[in-house]
């Protein structure tokens, strides 16, 4: 009998109700063990709390940006090496470099397409599967 491997886990990081459970059905029906975080004040601690095998992170967000969220994680060394998907319904000149500069290893516009969100979300947390 072969053991099961836990599922991997996603932290939701978005104040939109109908994004937040649009990211989270995608991901559980993936298969993912996932937690919806709405306030965003709230993120770096449900990270330490939850320990995601990634973050989903929407940048403009109303108290805190995403991108401020993300330096805060990768400030943090106990946090640092878990990656980010940034997802964004303003697309501004720029946004993506500062976004990827910040640390986030993925980044995606809204609205976001299931496809393209599944494939980004398996980049970021099985970046050895797509190389063997």
């Amino acid at each position: 009998m072969t053991e099961e491997q836990p599922p991997k886990r996603v932290l939701v990081v978005e104040d939109d109700f109908l994004n937040r459970l649009f990211f989270c059905d995608v991901l559980k029906e993936e298969g993912f063990e996932v937690e919806p975080v709405e306030d965003e004040r709230e993120a770096v601690e449900r990270t330490e709390a939850f320990r995601p095998d990634l973050i989903v992170m929407d940048i403009h967000m109303p108290h805190i940006s995403g991108v401020e969220i993300i330096k805060s994680l990768k400030a943090n060394p106990s946090l640092s090496a878990i990656p980010v998907l940034a997802v964004t319904g303003y697309v501004g000149i720029g946004q993506e470099r500062q976004v990827r500069d910040a640390g986030a290893g993925g980044y995606l516009p809204k609205p976001v397409s299931i496809a393209p969100f599944v494939a980004a979300v398996n980049k970021l947390i099985a970046p050895d599967a797509s190389s063997g």
